[in-house]
Parts: structure tokens; C-alpha cells; sequence
């Protein structure tokens, strides 16, 4: 079996999950891939000492799977590397939420015992694409969570005249405004005031960020429709994040976001990590402190 080992290499608190996945690895027969950037990160450390691994210099690989040391932001990177690549992905919590990567460090071994061994189950998440008019693309267009669309400067909200299927639905007067796939619906738009999908809705969720409005609220879609943004803003441009990845963009240019045609594959690993005890271990989904 080949593993790809992406991870987060601001926090040091990856080296001792690092080590116990390394270790591993080298006792049962897999061929080990490390990112450059986890590479960088070890080559001082004894860790790689007498360790058989292939380095990866940039995203033209494959694999079986893909280990995602770190948190959910890290895990977002690591889907940004895998792209349309169809590598299922592992999340190893490292950080504070873990929602995405959900794996704790004390059950890495165990989780990894039977990943090698075939016993996990995929969820398939949906990936939204954005393509620009004005020849403005985006550095990297597909979004596992969410695409945003933000006010750049401190002072005046954007207007957002929003289509659906082409379609006129609303111009939102806001400091922005997101579509959120199922999975970003726990991420930005729970923040804002968003509903909750399961992963395996086929929606998507528009939901405006500090609306000027009382009467406009979230609102839910199927994930085949279109959605088309024409941006008004008094510093004639805006900020487009996706999945935190920001770019400034001129005023001039359109939005135009939809499913891409591929999806993300998510491993779960036996046991407890359902979706709904994701939401009450991480969320507090429905705790009554009165018991």
C-alpha cells in the first residue's frame, strides 16, 4: 500500500503523531510518501534516520491514501493537493475542532491497523468550482467547504446581486455573502447563522454574512443549480476566499460557482466517528447541561 503524509508544519505538536505514524508504517510494508513541506519540517529530526520514503516535490502523484496530520484547516490543504486525484484521505487530529480529521492520537495505530487492512467505510464529499469572467481566474478553483465572497476594505458592506440557474434571487447588501457545500456547513456558515446539512445532502447553502437586511436569511439549493455573483463595491473590488485561500478581485469581474465533477473522499474509520457523534463529541450537539 501507498501512503502520501501531508501535514501541518506550524505546530510541533505533529512530531509525536508523525513518529507514531512513521514507525508504523515502516513495520508493515507500505511505501511511504512525505510532502515536501513535512520533509522540510523533519530532516533534522532523527525521525527520517534509516526510514525508506519517496519525497514529494509537487502534486503529480498517487496513492492509496492520504494522511492528513493536523486540523481541519489542514485537512482542506491536503484536499487542495488531491484535487480530482479520487486518493481517499485520513484526518489525524493534531489540532483543536477536529471535525474533518476526526482521528485522535490515541487511536492513530488502531485506525491505521485497519486501514491497511480494508476495514473503514468513504463518505464522497461534494466540491464547489468557481470560474471567472475578465480572465481573472482563481489560483486554485475548487473549495471542499465553502466559497466566500467578502467586503476588503473596514468601512462600507458590498452589494451582491445573486442568480440562481440564471435566475435573478437577490442582491444582498452585506459584508459578503457564501455558498457552502454539506461538509462547510459546520465551518463559516454555522458561524453566520447557517443550517446543518448532513454530508450526503445534495445541496448547498447561500448565507449572507452581516446582512443589512432582518428579512433575508440562509437559504438551501439543490447542488445542481448554478450560482452566478455580480459584485458592487465602493473600493471597486472585493475579496473571493475559498476555503480560506483569499485573492483580491475587481468589481468588474463575475462569479460564477458550481458542483465541480469530482468529489473528495473522505475514510471513516470503524466505530465512533458517524457524522451525528462528530456533531455531539465536537459540537455539543444537543447537550442539556440541566442532567
Amino acid at each position: 500500500m501507498r501512503i502520501a503524509i501531508f501535514g501541518n508544519t506550524y505546530r510541533q505538536e505533529i512530531i509525536y503523531p508523525l513518529e507514531i505514524i512513521l514507525n508504523f508504517l515502516a513495520k508493515n510494508d507500505t511505501e511511504i510518501l512525505i510532502y515536501k513541506q513535512i520533509y522540510e519540517f523533519l530532516k533534522s529530526s532523527p525521525l527520517l534516520c534509516g526510514l525508506k520514503y519517496r519525497l514529494l516535490e509537487d502534486d503529480n502523484f498517487q496513492s492509496d491514501i492520504a494522511l492528513s496530520v493536523g486540523g481541519d484547516g489542514t485537512f482542506l490543504t491536503t484536499a487542495q493537493h488531491i484535487g480530482n486525484k479520487n486518493i481517499p484521505i485520513l484526518g489525524i487530529n493534531t489540532g483543536r475542532l477536529g471535525f474533518l480529521a476526526d482521528v485522535a492520537i490515541n487511536e492513530i495505530e488502531s485506525v491505521l491497523k485497519d486501514v491497511i487492512n480494508q476495514k473503514f467505510t468513504i463518505e464522497e464529499r461534494s466540491v464547489l468550482e468557481v470560474q471567472t469572467s475578465e480572465n481573472a481566474a482563481c489560483k486554485s478553483p475548487f473549495a471542499l467547504n465553502e466559497v466566500a465572497v467578502l467586503k476588503q476594505d473596514l468601512s462600507s458592506m458590498i452589494s451582491i446581486q445573486t442568480f440562481i440557474g440564471g435566475e435573478y434571487l437577490h442582491t444582498y447588501r452585506a459584508d459578503g455573502l457564501i455558498i457552502s457545500t454539506p461538509t462547510g456547513s459546520t465551518a463559516y456558515s454555522m458561524s453566520v447563522g447557517g443550517p446543518i446539512l448532513v454530508p450526503q445532502a445534495r445541496n448547498l447553502i447561500i448565507a449572507p454574512v452581516a446582512s443589512h437586511s432582518l428579512n433575508v436569511r440562509p437559504l438551501i439549493i439543490p447542488d445542481s443549480w448554478d450560482v452566478t455573483l455580480k459584485i458592487q463595491s465602493r473600493s471597486h473590488s472585493f475579496l473571493v476566499s475559498l476555503d480560506g485561500r483569499s485573492q483580491i478581485m475587481s468589481d468588474k469581474t463575475e462569479l460564477y460557482i458550481k458542483r465541480a465533477g469530482h468529489t473528495i473522499k473522505i475514510i471513516k474509520p470503524i466505530g465512533e466517528h458517524s457524522f451525528f457523534n462528530t456533531l455531539k463529541n465536537k459540537l455539543m450537539w444537543g447537550i442539556d447541561k440541566r442532567n
